[in-house]
C-alpha cells in the first residue's frame, strides 16, 4: 500500500470573507465550496485548498450521513507551500509586488530551487515554491532536500 499523495490541505482563518479574497484576488485560485462562517474551499492543481474558520470547526460539530467530523482547529499561523514552476517565479515575485504583498523572504536553497515567504490576511505563513526545492524537478532523481 501506498499513499497518492496530498489530497487536500488546509489553514485557518476566522475572517474567512478576507480569505478568499486574498485566495481567489492574489494567488488566483478558484473557489470550489463554502458555508458561511464555517470554510472556502479552493481547486488547487489535483488538490484541494482548505481554509476553516477554527472557531467553527474546533467548536460545533458537523455530521455527514448521521455521523460527526471530528471537531478541528488551530491557533496561531499555520503555513502552507503551493508549488511553482521554475520559470514562473519571477513573475509571481512581480505580481505579489503590483498586489502590494509584502514578501518576508526570497530564498535560494543550496542544494537548488527557490521560495517566496509571504502572509496572508490570517497571518498565515504562505509558500511559493519550485519543485527542485524538495529535489522533485525533472532532472532529479535524489531523496527530497532541504
Amino acid at each position: 500500500m501506498e499513499l497518492a499523495g496530498v489530497l487536500e490541505a488546509c489553514l485557518y482563518a476566522p475572517d474567512l470573507r478576507a480569505a478568499e479574497n486574498f485566495y481567489v484576488l492574489v494567488l488566483k485560485l478558484q473557489v470550489l465550496g463554502r458555508v458561511e462562517g464555517r470554510h472556502v474551499f479552493f481547486r488547487c492543481g489535483r488538490g484541494v485548498f482548505l481554509i476553516f474558520n477554527p472557531q467553527h470547526t474546533g467548536t460545533i460539530p458537523t455530521f455527514v450521513n448521521g455521523k460527526p467530523i471530528p471537531l478541528h482547529g488551530a491557533t496561531g499561523p499555520g503555513h502552507v507551500a503551493f508549488g511553482v514552476p521554475s520559470e514562473a517565479m519571477d513573475g509571481w515575485r512581480r505580481w505579489l509586488e503590483q498586489q502590494t504583498v509584502p514578501i518576508e523572504a526570497e530564498v535560494h536553497w543550496p542544494e537548488g530551487g527557490r521560495s517566496l515567504y509571504f502572509r496572508d490576511p490570517a497571518g498565515n505563513s504562505v509558500e511559493l515554491a519550485t519543485p527542485e526545492v524538495w529535489g522533485l524537478g525533472e532532472s532529479s532523481g535524489t531523496a527530497p532536500r532541504r
